[in-house]
């Protein structure tokens, strides 16, 4: 089958590498364009340019996929399929009507459960035990399309965004290339999504990244998890930015206000909050490195009776 692809991030490069190994004629590649990064802000190209360039695929970058010059380059392509995974723009109707077999997105959950754009974030906030993949016909709202396949996995309990973002996109690409079998093969029969059941998975913002520790341990541990490797769960310690990274939710009620801290040793530093208690196991200071809490007690102390937040 002849396919354009277009995805942007680590994500998306499992897919385009088994869409190569799949034997299928991969066309092009569209990806975002290069983008500034880091302290000199040089441009830096997407993840998956860096992969399309070093199989020697053709690659695309539009500013815009309203360019006339790009939709003439697609229609004379001709793709049978164009395949998504996180490009990360919409999808006008010009490209949607185009390939014979329509516009294909691999969406990092179990839709129609979080639609959006952080579906693995939120299913991590959420404590799901489950989440998976789907493969979908794409039409012009968001992650609202007739689903095609799906795959189902567990969510592991000391998962975090890191572990679950590299399973589900290896998963992802492995649906993609059964997707495209079953479609040649005129095997395949797309499912409408009932739309009662959805739910959002909107981009994080700042907000989602404050530890609000009225909240409940449980609920603050799950964040932390859904925030680790980036951009991380973020609070205060005696006037300084503090991430952390890893810890665990521990019963028990004691007095004092929420974000106080009840005991700090190198097990872990304590934390009442509005239930239970966050035992913090791995933390980053403003300026410093990612360390485990024995190691930054030794230089730093954090008595008793601290009470943490107003990041």
């Amino acid at each position: 089958m002849r396919v354009v692809f277009m995805g942007t991030p680590h994500f998306a490069v499992p897919t385009l590498e088994a869409l190569v190994e799949s034997g299928h004629h991969l066309a092009l590649t569209v990806t975002q364009p290069d983008k500034p990064k880091g302290r000199g802000r040089l441009l830096a190209s997407p993840p998956v340019k860096e992969a399309a360039l070093t199989r020697g695929i053709a690659i695309a970058q539009p500013l815009k996929l309203r360019e006339p010059e790009f939709l003439a380059s697609l229609r004379r392509l001709a793709p049978e399929a164009i395949i998504v995974a996180a490009y990360g723009r919409i999808l006008p109707g010009d490209i949607l009507s185009l390939p014979k077999y329509g516009c294909i997105n691999l969406h990092a959950s179990l839709l129609p459960k979080f639609r959006g754009a952080a579906p693995i974030q939120r299913a991590l906030m959420d404590g799901e035990e489950e989440t998976g993949v789907t493969t979908m016909l794409m039409d012009e709202g968001m992650d609202t399309g007739d689903i095609l396949l799906q795959k189902r996995i567990t969510i592991g309990t000391e998962e975090n965004f890191g572990s679950l973002y590299a399973r589900l996109s290896v998963l992802g690409a492995e649906l993609i290339v059964e997707t495209l079998t079953l479609l040649d093969k005129g095997a395949l029969t797309r499912h409408p999504q009932d739309h009662d059941q959805a739910t959002l998975a909107p981009q994080l913002t700042a907000d989602d990244e404050r530890i609000d520790w009225h909240r409940t341990a449980v609920t603050i541990r799950n964040q932390v998890r859904a925030l680790d490797p980036w951009p991380g769960a973020r609070t205060s310690v005696q006037g300084k930015l503090l991430k952390i990274w890893r810890a665990k939710a521990k019963p028990g009620d004691f007095p004092g206000l929420p974000g106080m801290v009840l005991a700090s040793g190198s097990e872990g530093i304590d934390v009442k909050t509005g239930g239970g208690v966050l035992q913090i196991e791995e933390l980053q200071i403003a300026g410093g490195l990612r360390l485990q809490v024995g190691e930054y007690l030794r230089g730093h102390r954090v008595p008793e009776g601290t009470i943490l937040g107003g990041a």
